[in-house]
């Protein structure tokens, strides 16, 4: 697979603002953006920005419109990997990948975001692969991100924080979680995706216990179905009407 099919290409503007966070993850984000934004000052004084930071939890709660937030605050590209279509079986040109998509995003000063980090993360005690080429693998990930240019910034996010291995989780500065939305925090949710369609189709009951994504897709597809079915009682009339 070519280098190059396997970086997404996504130019989607996300503010931080439009986001969901506990107030923790909010202001941990905040602290990020301003640090990067005067890097150049904070440097003066010999301090260090914090660029790896590890989003963690549940799928569907925002890791990935974070990463894309915090580009878009920051005037940056992003480029997005999803981890999961680098394996190869053979372990060095799964190396030789990581390394090369690392080179381009310093070369383009972009936002690497790194999805399902635990796909080339996971612990060198793992069974599930020959531990000496998992070793070498979590070897070349980790001097990547010993060497990682400190004006630029890592973002990894992935659902099972605690099957990678504690190397790389120590060199992540910053590790957020994040937890499924409470009802509360849903229902805010929904009040404020409903407010894009009319009135009289927003009278829908709510669903909890869900992820962001999952109560989005909900709703879009319930307002889809009220949609097509105006649409169609309207072609129906306007036939009656024609016949009469």
């Amino acid at each position: 697979m070519n280098l190059y099919e396997l970086v997404v290409a996504d130019t989607e503007k996300i503010m931080l603002n439009d986001l969901l966070f506990s107030e923790e993850n909010k202001a941990a984000l905040t602290q990020i953006i301003k640090e990067h934004k005067y890097f150049e000052e904070l440097k003066k004084y010999n301090l260090k920005v914090d660029n790896k930071i590890l989003l963690h939890g549940h799928s569907g709660c925002g890791k990935t419109s974070t990463a894309k937030a915090i580009a878009t605050a920051l005037n940056k590209k992003i480029v997005i990997v999803n981890l999961s279509t680098l394996i190869n079986a053979k372990i060095g040109e799964t190396s030789k990948n990581v390394k090369a998509i690392f080179d381009k995003a310093i070369l383009e000063n972009a936002v690497l975001f790194l999805d399902e980090f635990d796909q080339i993360g996971k612990s060198r005690d793992s069974e599930d692969k020959d531990v000496a080429e998992m070793k070498r693998l979590v070897n070349t990930i980790i001097q990547l991100i010993d060497y990682f240019p400190a004006d630029s910034l890592l973002i990894c996010a992935t659902n099972y924080y605690n099957s990678i291995d504690t190397a790389l989780l120590r060199r992540f500065q910053i590790r957020l979680k994040f937890e499924m939305p409470d009802a509360k925090q849903l229902e805010g949710y929904y009040q404020k995706i409903l407010s894009d369609f009319p009135d009289h189709l927003q009278d829908i009951p709510y669903k909890y216990n869900i992820s962001y994504a999952e109560a989005k897709d909900y709703v879009h597809t319930t307002m889809k179905r009220q949609i097509i079915s105006e649409l169609e009682f309207k072609e129906q009339q306007q036939l009656i009407e024609t016949s009469i």
